[in-house]
């Protein structure tokens, strides 16, 4: 069995009555309406978060497609068949600060 824990959130007056609107409507609780609303909300954009991580590792690494070879690419008839594009262009890391 799963456990579960508590948090607390703000949330505008509108949108509390709105949910004690649809709790009392829908006969569920407050808590159960909530926990489906993050549920699906966290799944519907879990994959953002997910893909954003690792488009900025591959830009930390400093190699890129140019967009002059963007375009060719994009232009090409070809392209569907063709190899993925290799990068063109090397950036040196930036130290951090």
């Amino acid at each position: 069995m799963s456990t579960s824990v508590v948090i607390s959130v703000r949330v505008p007056d509108q949108l509390k009555h709105q949910l004690d609107s649809l709790s009392h409507a829908t006969r569920r609780s407050k808590a159960y309406l909530a926990t489906e609303a993050l549920t699906e909300y966290v799944r519907k954009n879990a994959w953002k978060a997910h893909e954003l991580h690792t488009a900025i590792q591959e830009a930390d690494k400093g190699a890129f497609i140019s967009h002059e070879a963007m375009l060719a690419w994009a232009d090409s008839p070809e392209r569907k068949k063709a190899a993925p594009l290799k990068p063109d262009v090397f950036l040196k890391k930036r130290r951090a600060s």
